[in-house]
């Protein structure tokens, strides 16, 4: 239908489809593509918005969200957007490029203010230099409908997750792409919306020296205090030791689809998304994992802390299965409950 040109009949296939699976990402993202080719900004805007919000980790609804805010005219939302893009990855080159746009037509703005408040006397700015950052395009010539892509795509029931495509959205100066719906997919991670959350644990107390009757020297003691116990050191290695085996636990136990094996890896106090139900949280990221074909899940370059019964974990996590591939950053906080370090936290893009 969308090939088509069938809009509103596309809509209401994808509205049936959403009321059976409201938190599909990749029919959201259709939706507020839709919307967008209908001229209905302001409700592409609130689907793309909310997508943000429950998908935090997907830098496509940023993208989109800003080239709306950009076709609005509300630039400084634009660049807010596309920046929380480019920190949930790095590697967007489309939000790069969309980021430099929107730069390029604030500057114009600038210039403009600049030559309305110049002095009559004086030269004014060279018109030149203002003409240059007002045609500023994307590389490769005018960009094409956010439909494009989807007309070029393989039926969208048949895929739920394709592969990642980036297409143009047309706008008004500065001209800003938005990405295709087929680079969209559910989260291969859950992620919350609210702030990072600051596990707060109690410092390691400093083992105090065995005194002689006589006291010690001001600066001996002070350096005593500072210096750990070679036991300290070694038990806090095999800590970091423990956890790294504990997260690799987890990712193995992900891309193997071992649905208890990767939910025992969560602490009884882990904090769900939003504060969601934990059997409801359990039962969406079963539906999520299991039966979703080849799933590989890394981690890379894991960085450990830990502060007492606490570990806080930063790491890259490389998310591959045949329909999608996503590298971006994850930090799981984690506790030691018994012999076990489970997860209390966890949060993407961070």
């Amino acid at each position: 239908m969308i090939r088509g040109g069938q809009l509103p009949a596309a809509l209401a296939k994808v509205d049936v489809a959403l009321s059976q699976r409201p938190k599909d990402a990749q029919l959201r993202f259709i939706k507020g593509m839709i919307l967008s080719e209908q001229g209905k900004t302001a409700d592409a805007i609130n689907v793309f918005q909310k997508l943000t919000e429950d998908y935090p980790e997907l830098p496509e609804p940023y993208n989109n969200l800003a080239v709306l805010h950009a076709a609005a005219g509300n630039y400084d939302k634009a660049r807010v957007a596309l920046e929380r893009a480019i920190r949930t990855n790095p590697a967007y080159a489309t939000a790069h490029e969309n980021l430099g746009d929107v730069y390029a037509k604030l500057a114009s703005q600038s210039y403009d203010k600049a030559m309305q408040l110049a002095d009559p006397s004086q030269q004014p700015p060279q018109k030149a230099k203002l003409a240059m950052v007002r045609t500023l395009t994307p590389k490769g010539g005018e960009a094409a409908s956010p439909l494009a892509a989807i007309a070029a795509a393989p039926a969208l029931a048949a895929a739920p997750a394709p592969a990642a495509v980036q297409a143009p959205v047309k706008l008004p100066p500065p001209v800003v792409k938005a990405a295709s719906a087929a680079a969209v997919a559910p989260a291969p991670a859950s992620a919350s919306a609210a702030a990072p959350v600051v596990a707060q644990a109690k410092p390691i107390p400093a083992s105090a020296p065995t005194m002689a009757a006589a006291p010690l020297p001001a600066p001996a003691l002070q350096l005593a205090k500072a210096a750990p116990k070679a036991e300290q050191v070694q038990q806090e290695d095999a800590d970091g030791a423990d956890v790294v085996k504990a997260v690799e636990s987890w990712a193995k136990a992900w891309s193997a689809q071992d649905m208890k094996g990767y939910l025992n890896a969560y602490g009884s106090n882990f904090q769900t998304p939003k504060g969601q139900n934990r059997k409801a949280w359990e039962a969406d990221r079963t539906a999520r994992i299991e039966g979703k074909g080849h799933i590989k899940v890394n981690v890379e370059s894991p960085q450990v802390t830990i502060k007492g019964k606490t570990a806080t974990v930063k790491f890259r996590q490389k998310y591959v299965s045949d329909r999608l591939s996503t590298t971006g950053r994850k930090t799981l906080v984690l506790e030691k409950q018994g012999k076990h370090w489970l997860i209390k936290q966890e949060q993407s893009g961070a």
